[in-house]
């Protein structure tokens, strides 16, 4: 006698589709992960550390974004967006005497905008949410 086993039913189908979605959204967002190098971003961002950034939103006044520089786009900044306006936003460093931003090349279009900064996972000391 054979015996046919089945498979458990929509747990198969319930992992694919679980499977399929992740892809998407990583597809979507689009997650990178950048290092921070200048000291522009004092207190907040430090030399070193380690970001992830997404795209999946516009962004608010306060986030933390990684922007092409208009001046070299192979180049990414991290700023703080201050405002935003008609899909185009300003940005700005944390420590101004540091920083080279919209004050000196205008405000970044969303053909500018690499994602908003959403978690630091390095150092393992300052690890966590960016505000």
């Amino acid at each position: 006698m054979i015996r046919v086993l089945r498979s458990g039913g929509r747990a198969p189908l319930a992992a694919a589709v679980g499977a399929v979605a992740g892809v998407a959204l990583v597809v979507r967002w689009r997650p990178r992960r950048v290092v921070v190098e200048g000291r522009s971003m004092l207190p907040t961002l430090q030399p070193g550390d380690r970001l992830v950034v997404v795209r999946h939103r516009q962004p608010r006044p306060g986030d933390v974004v990684a922007v092409r520089d208009p001046r070299r786009p192979s180049r990414l900044l991290v700023k703080r967006a201050v405002a935003v306006a008609a899909g185009r936003f300003d940005v700005r460093g944390d420590d101004p005497a540091q920083s080279t931003d919209s004050r000196v090349f205008g405000p970044v279009g969303p053909d500018g905008l690499v994602g908003i900064v959403v978690r630091r996972y390095g150092p393992a000391s300052r690890a966590g949410r960016v505000r």
